[in-house]
């Protein structure tokens, strides 16, 4: 965006002193600065939830998590967090997002189902994260869940990463629901495989790939809801061989504002800082 600062001078009416000129044409200037300065601050999204997972899943004979459902853990020793983690504070719930607004919120809620009792859950590299949230022996119907209220949020957004092994489940639908009975579609994707023949690439911790990174509006029914339920869930038809595994990673809520209308508040807001300043010129001698 482009403004001519010389047209403003050009604008003013003849005889106005040079002075009364220079300062009309800064008040306008500040006000355009206002405009744009306070439109792009506001017009950022924001972050209701992000799940990337910080700590690496129990290992080692007997510790492996196994069974139908599973919250992935995060930081558990008080003390020891980093980052956006609170130090020296309550360790976060496990399941509970790591980032935004509802970061160690026990609201929001990440977890997994599965039909088979057998199905283990590890933490192998993310899409460019350390960890990444995986399962196996996975049936038709099984699914990854998020669940978070969105009470005073609109224009919401959802992304992730999700890849699978040679031979886990490759065809998902994403789901919605407001109260964690009644399911709508909202999209059918394919996962695609990571490392292998045929793969387009490898998940690693320092490197993210596009390519298995998917982002979702989701629909205006999302909005204001005291629970949200999302859900990944394979509807492959047949099972998948026991050890085939999905992994997902980096599942984020976002909140976008509407650039048009927030820059007509700040449009507005940029006009009242011209109207005070010219009742406060009209009203003290001497001010222009």
């Amino acid at each position: 965006m482009f403004y001519d600062l010389g047209s403003f001078e050009a604008s003013e009416p003849p005889g106005m002193n040079q002075k009364g000129a220079l300062m009309k044409n800064i008040e306008r200037m500040v006000s355009v600065a206002m405009t744009l300065v306070v439109c792009s601050a506001i017009a950022q999204a924001q972050q209701l939830a992000s799940w990337e997972m910080p700590v690496p899943f129990p290992n080692g004979t007997g510790n492996i998590p196994v069974g139908n459902t599973y919250l992935p853990p995060n930081e558990t020793t008080v003390g020891t967090q980093t980052g956006t983690f609170p130090i020296g504070g309550p360790a976060y719930a496990a399941g509970t997002p790591t980032f935004g607004l509802l970061a160690g919120n026990t609201s929001a809620i990440l977890s997994a189902f599965h039909t088979s009792t057998a199905s283990v859950y590890t933490s192998p590299s993310g899409n460019g994260t350390t960890y990444a949230f995986s399962s196996n022996n996975w049936s038709p119907n099984d699914y990854y869940q998020v669940l978070l209220p969105t009470t005073g949020f609109q224009n919401l957004q959802l992304s992730w990463s999700q890849a699978r092994s040679s031979t886990g489940p490759s065809t998902f639908s994403l789901q919605m629901s407001t109260n964690g009975s009644s399911f709508t579609e909202l999209t059918p994707y394919t996962v695609l495989q990571s490392g292998g023949g045929g793969a387009p690439g490898t998940w690693n911790t320092g490197t993210f790939n596009p390519l298995y990174s998917s982002t979702v509006a989701l629909p205006l029914t999302a909005e204001n809801q005291s629970q949200l339920f999302l859900r990944f869930v394979n509807v492959t038809g047949t099972a998948s061989a026991a050890a085939g595994a999905n992994r997902i990673d980096s599942i984020t809520v976002t909140s976008v504002p509407e650039p048009a209308s927030l820059c007509a508040a700040a449009a507005s807001a940029g006009l009242s800082f011209l109207i005070i300043r010219r009742r406060r010129s009209h009203e003290t001698p001497g001010v222009v």
